[in-house]
């Protein structure tokens, strides 16, 4: 999976209709939407602004009028096919007086976001996951200590009769980690929960 550094752009003209490709990165649907408002100010005149969402825990698109299926759809099929995450992907829309059909505009649509990743810079994105351990008081700081060793971050720490550590980690490295865990506490470790 991979993620954009900083939002690209793009400009297209079929057939006297101008498609303006965008790619912008985002954490959640509510900067997307705060993005979207901002560009529905800048561009009062466009006839479309189509979009698609994708993010880790919410996702979201809409052909803002097109019809169904000939603009949010072949954007999205761009994105999945670039292994893009984090990702809102726009395309404005000013009409040119000349209908596309379903075909034209399903084509439009791909292109101006293919064209507009073909510019962006892309990092690596390795997937996570969240891990709760439940503990004896007395190894937390042993297990904290494993915890830096294997780059997982402790998000939280609930402390009653046994610890219970919420963590994040590579999900690449979870099996490795959780091995090592149990085998550095010996019997220490009650708990494991997969979240």
């Amino acid at each position: 999976m991979y993620q954009l550094v900083a939002p690209v752009s793009v400009e297209l003209e079929i057939r006297k209709s101008r498609f303006i490709g965008q790619l912008y990165p985002v954490a959640s649907r509510v900067e997307a939407k705060a993005k979207l408002a901002a560009l529905r100010l800048q561009h009062p005149q466009a006839v479309h602004i189509c979009w698609v969402l994708i993010a880790e825990s919410e996702s979201g698109l809409d052909d803002d009028g097109e019809p169904s299926g000939t603009a949010a759809r072949p954007m999205y099929n761009v994105l999945v096919h670039k292994q893009l995450m984090n990702v809102l992907a726009v395309v404005i829309r000013y009409w040119g007086g000349i209908k596309l059909g379903a075909g034209g505009l399903a084509r439009a649509y791909g292109q101006a976001i293919s064209d507009a990743s073909k510019l962006a810079q892309l990092m690596a994105v390795e997937a996570m996951c969240n891990r709760s351990f439940a503990m004896q008081f007395a190894v937390e700081s042993g297990f904290r200590r494993l915890c830096e060793q294997f780059e997982v971050n402790v998000q939280q720490a609930d402390y009653a009769d046994l610890v219970t550590l919420h963590c994040q980690m590579k999900l690449s490295l979870a099996t490795e980690f959780e091995a090592a865990a149990v085998d550095q506490l010996r019997g220490a470790l009650q708990n494991v929960t997969h979240l």
